[in-house]
């Protein structure tokens, strides 16, 4: 297939194109290299830089006529959503609109989603989270993804555009930036390496379902060849404090330097935890990597790139 991959320089989507380009499909990237990284483009894929929000990506689109539009191209930094939210909707519903407007005009076929489950539920009343969950965005950047999910509802009913929406745990491995709130793996791990004093927010007991990128991959890649319409969690349905994350990382990284604490952050979440149940009857799709197995293939990365 013809594959356009939005974010396709940054972290999860560098790792999805490398899976596509293998798997023999023509990839496309485009990314504005805000977040994005050139030592992440597969030199298989042909890269333009362009911004979701210009008319370029919409001519690009109309240009090469993709297959399946995968969209990862965001902004996705929680803390930066809640200083600045009109910002945040600009990127994550007015850029994503942009180029479901193109898509409409060429025949796109399908649209894979990368949307967040533990922002869209917001606090949860259940553990893990269907689903299902009642959606209480705590964030602008949930609010946005949840927007995303009812035009991608509104465009299949509309414009019969089929879609899947991956809604994401916290997705951690290597090539991780430090946005996001399962950055702070990587922010922990460069911190380590090089002898410096991490830091937690809050009192470290807030817990997250951290499910490894290469689980993450292989999810888009069995969303490419289902018939499934709708969203459908991508997490663990285990839960992992700040504390004990810290302490993994500290022992598999050989240092026992001890955090200190500043105070919590607003629009964080006190506990998350996705029920992944449906991605496996549909999808055939279970995390396959250990947080301990996904760790340590994380530091194992910071370690040979000299990560700083």
């Amino acid at each position: 297939m013809k594959i356009l991959v939005t974010g396709g320089a940054g972290f999860i989507g560098s790792h999805i194109v490398d899976a596509y380009v293998a798997t023999g499909h023509e990839v496309f990237v485009v990314d504005h290299m805000t977040s994005g990284d050139r030592r992440n483009l597969n030199p298989k894929a042909h890269f333009h830089q362009l911004d979701i929000l210009d008319a370029g990506a919409a001519d690009l689109i109309a240009h090469i006529s993709p297959d399946v539009l995968n969209h990862h191209a965001a902004q996705m930094d929680v803390r930066r959503s809640v200083s600045d939210p009109a910002y945040d909707a600009r990127v994550n519903i007015l850029g994503f609109l942009n180029l479901l407007e193109a898509g409409k005009k060429t025949g796109l076929n399908k649209v894979i989603f990368a949307s967040s489950g533990g922002a869209i539920y917001g606090e949860q009343e259940a553990f893990p989270a269907s689903e299902d969950h009642p959606k209480h965005p705590a964030s602008p950047y949930g609010v946005s993804k949840l927007a995303g999910e009812a035009y991608l509802g509104y465009y299949k009913e509309t414009h019969r555009l089929p879609y899947i929406a991956l809604r994401y745990a916290n997705v951690y491995g290597p090539r991780q930036g430090l946005k996001g709130e399962a950055g702070v793996i990587g922010i922990f791990a460069r911190q380590l390496l090089s002898g410096q004093t991490p830091t937690i927010n809050g009192d470290g007991k807030q817990t997250r379902d951290y499910v490894y990128v290469g689980d993450v991959v292989a999810a888009n890649l069995l969303a490419l060849e289902s018939s499934h319409v709708g969203a459908l969690n991508i997490g663990t349905g285990s839960e992992t404090d700040v504390l004990s994350l810290y302490q993994k990382l500290s022992e598999k990284i050989g240092c026992k330097i001890p955090a200190v604490h500043a105070p919590p952050k607003s629009g964080e979440q006190e506990r998350s935890c996705l029920d992944a149940a449906r991605a496996r009857t549909i999808l055939g799709w279970f995390p396959k990597t250990t947080l301990d197995e996904g760790l340590a293939k994380t530091v194992a990365y910071y370690r040979e790139a000299k990560v700083s």
